[in-house]
């Protein structure tokens, strides 16, 4: 092919596909129909003119309507085929028992790919039997043959890759529904561990300030040393909480200065949480055995989330003279918590508590372990908490 033959080759491809995306089906669907009755109108006789220009027509319209009802307009077509093949006569309009098989096979199953082709085989048999000089059948009737299957195939063929292609698009947007799903699923669970952090650390450490400040107003006249060491207290009580509420939102970096000079709680902090306790006028005991080292530091901050938490609870709730005790019990594969208190007066009951805070706060992060937190009065007075976590199903780092 000469470079002027790929040139014209070329443009003539580039309008077909510009005609093809700018025409409206039905003026695209009404083109071949359109050439097949010129060309009628242009090559016949005018004795014969009538016939072929009727036969024609119920042969090529059908076609405008064949994306509507592709079945039916290939009933129509094939009727209007029979009816030529009684009457007789030859007609180029026979291309559009083609077009409509390949419309009906691009638009049903394969079971009706098949029926549709043997319909229109059935009529290529017929046709050749009675146009065909003798000795010549075996050609013609081939060569109609595959162009027959060629369109039935072709139809097919269409039929699975618009198929297919639907199915990747279902894909890609179900694809895409599931990242923003899991997008706001972690804006949610990120809140959630951010709201359940916040009423922890602000409430123990206000709880703790305020048991502080009472004890300083109470000790100012008869105890200044008291008094001053309890509003240092307060102060580093105060600064701890903004450290753990910077850390909690995510501003202070864990490589930085302040993440090294407070780290992360967990069980080896339990110690200075006692004494913080002790001091806010709350005597606590502290009970670790085995060792903790090998737990993880999400595992070992629920811990101490659970046991601040637990006694925050008894500091708010219970009178004066009660005391706290604590008892770690670290495995390779468990943690277990316990705290109990003697104090006659329990907490609140759960159910007053929002969602998300206190004890239902608890039972999420003792959840997220596989754990199952039991609060309630002891039977010999007081109140405990305890529960059970599993190293082995702990969630995320987010979740704690």
């Amino acid at each position: 092919m000469t470079e002027a033959a790929s040139v014209r080759a070329a443009r003539l491809v580039a309008a077909t596909k510009w005609w093809g995306s700018r025409l409206p089906p039905p003026l695209w669907d009404s083109l071949l129909p359109a050439l097949l009755l010129v060309n009628v109108m242009t090559t016949r006789a005018p004795h014969e003119l009538p016939v072929a220009l009727a036969l024609t027509a119920a042969l090529a319209l059908p076609l405008v309507w064949r994306r509507r009802a592709p079945l039916t307009v290939f009933g129509a077509v094939t009727a209007a085929a029979f009816v030529q093949w009684l009457v007789g006569v030859q007609l180029l309009a026979d291309i559009a028992v083609l077009v409509a098989l390949y419309t009906a096979a691009a638009n049903s199953g394969r079971r009706g790919a098949l029926l549709t082709g043997a319909v229109v085989e059935a009529g290529v048999l017929l046709a050749c039997l009675r146009w065909t000089a003798d000795g010549a059948f075996l050609t013609p009737f081939a060569a109609v043959t595959a162009m027959t299957v060629a369109a039935a195939v072709l139809g097919v063929n269409v039929r699975t890759t618009r198929a297919y292609l639907a199915a990747l698009e279902e894909r890609a947007a179900r694809l895409v529904r599931e990242k923003e799903q899991q997008a706001r699923l972690a804006v949610a669970e990120e809140r959630t561990r951010i709201t359940r952090e916040m009423h922890d650390i602000v409430t123990h450490n206000l709880s703790v300030m305020v048991a502080l400040t009472d004890a300083a107003l109470y000790a100012q006249h008869r105890s200044p040393d008291r008094t001053t060491a309890a509003m240092l207290q307060v102060a580093e009580t105060g600064r701890q909480a903004l450290t753990d509420m910077r850390r909690s939102l995510g501003i202070l970096r864990t490589d930085g200065p302040d993440a090294e000079r407070h780290p992360l709680p967990g069980i080896a902090q339990l110690e200075a949480l006692a004494e913080q306790m002790c001091a806010a006028g709350l005597p606590t005991g502290l009970e670790v055995h085995g060792s903790h080292t090998h737990i993880p530091a999400a595992a070992q901050l629920t811990v101490y989330r659970l046991v601040q938490e637990a006694l925050t609870n008894a500091l708010k709730h219970t009178p004066t003279g009660t005391d706290a005790k604590v008892r770690i019990r670290c495995s390779t594969e468990t943690v277990t918590v316990d705290v109990t208190d003697s104090g006659s007066c329990p907490p609140p009951p759960t159910t007053a508590t929002p969602s998300g805070h206190g004890i239902p706060g608890m039972r999420e992060r003792s959840a997220a372990y596989g754990g199952t937190l039991e609060a309630g009065p002891l039977p010999g007075g007081g109140w405990g908490v305890r529960t059970r976590l599993s190293l082995g199903s702990s969630g995320t780092a987010a979740s704690v």
